[in-house]
C-alpha cells in the first residue's frame, strides 16, 4: 500500500491500532495527537512522524497537513479523521463545557479536517477521507445524549459530503464501530451477550476500506443489518431489545472512579 496517510487522535486506541496495521501495509502513515507527550512515544514505537495536532483550529489542523505531507515527501493520499472524546452520564448533568468541547472535537474537528483534506484532494482528483463515527450515530441510548448528537452529525456530514463530491474523484467514507476496548468505555459493561471489539478490528476495517472505498462499514460487519432491521420494529420492541441488553444503564450506572483518569484528559484545555 504505497499511500500516505495522516490519521489524527492516534497516540492510543483505534488511532493507533490503525496506524499499525497500515503501516504494517507499507503505507507512509503519519499520526497526529494533541497530547505530545503521547504521540512522540506512539511515533517512536511505530517508527513513523509523529506530530502534535488539536484538531479543533484551522491553523493547528492545516501545520498538521503540510507537516504530514512534507514529512512524508508527497501529497496526502489518506486522512483519517479518527479525534473523538467522549463524555457519559445523564443529559442533564452534562455540563455546558463537556457539550462545548465534544462537539467542538468529535463534529467541528471532523468536518474541518475533511474541508482541509477536500482542498488538498479535489484540485488533483484523487483521495479519500475516512470519518470515524460510531454506532451510537444510528443507535441512540440513554446516558449518551451528547456522545449521539455528535456522531449523528458526523454520519450525516459524512454522507453529504460523499454525494457532493462523488464524481470528483474523492472518496468520503464512514467507519461505525460497536462498542471497543479502548478508554472511552472505562468504567461501563458490555451489552448482555456481546463481546467487545478490539481497536485491531476496526484498523482492519479501515485497511480494507482504503483497499476498497465504500460509503459506510458498521464493525462488526453483522451489526449493519441488525441495525437496518431494528429501525422497523416498533418502539416498543425497540426499547424491549435495549432493555434485554442492558443499553437503557450501561451509560448511566458505571464506575466513575474508573473512568477519573480518561474523563480528567478529555477535559484538560490543549
Amino acid at each position: 500500500m504505497s499511500k500516505v496517510i495522516a490519521i489524527t487522535g492516534a497516540a492510543r486506541g483505534i488511532g493507533l491500532a490503525t496506524a499499525r496495521a497500515l503501516t504494517g501495509k507499507g503505507a507512509t502513515v503519519v499520526i497526529g495527537d494533541i497530547d505530545e507527550a503521547a504521540v512522540e512515544e506512539a511515533a517512536a514505537a511505530l517508527g513513523v512522524t509523529g506530530l502534535t495536532v488539536d484538531v479543533t483550529s484551522r491553523a493547528s489542523f492545516t501545520a498538521f497537513l503540510d507537516a504530514a505531507e512534507a514529512a512524508a515527501g508527497g501529497p496526502l493520499d489518506v486522512l483519517i479523521n479518527n479525534a473523538g472524546i467522549m463524555p457519559i452520564g445523564p443529559v442533564a448533568d452534562e455540563s455546558d463545557a463537556d457539550a462545548r468541547r465534544c462537539l467542538d472535537i468529535n463534529v467541528h474537528g471532523v468536518m474541518l479536517g475533511t474541508k482541509l483534506a477536500l482542498g488538498r484532494m479535489l484540485p488533483r482528483g484523487s483521495g479519500h477521507i475516512i470519518n470515524v463515527a460510531s454506532l451510537a450515530g444510528v443507535l441512540f441510548t440513554p446516558g449518551l445524549a451528547l456522545y449521539n448528537a455528535s456522531k449523528a452529525a458526523v454520519v450525516g456530514f459524512t454522507e453529504a459530503t460523499r454525494l457532493e463530491v462523488a464524481d470528483r474523484g474523492v472518496h468520503v467514507s464512514a467507519v461505525l464501530p460497536t462498542f471497543t476496548n479502548t478508554d472511552l468505555v472505562a468504567g461501563t459493561a458490555s451489552p448482555k451477550g456481546q463481546k467487545n471489539c478490539e481497536p485491531e478490528d476496526i484498523a482492519a476495517a479501515v485497511a480494507a476500506l482504503i483497499g476498497r472505498p465504500r460509503p459506510q462499514v458498521v464493525v462488526p460487519k453483522k451489526l449493519g443489518a441488525q441495525v437496518k432491521i431494528g429501525a422497523l420494529l416498533p418502539e416498543r420492541l425497540r426499547r424491549a431489545t435495549s432493555r434485554r441488553l442492558g443499553l437503557d444503564k450501561i451509560f448511566l450506572d458505571y464506575d466513575p472512579d474508573a473512568r477519573k483518569s480518561y474523563d480528567a484528559r478529555i477535559r484538560s484545555t490543549p
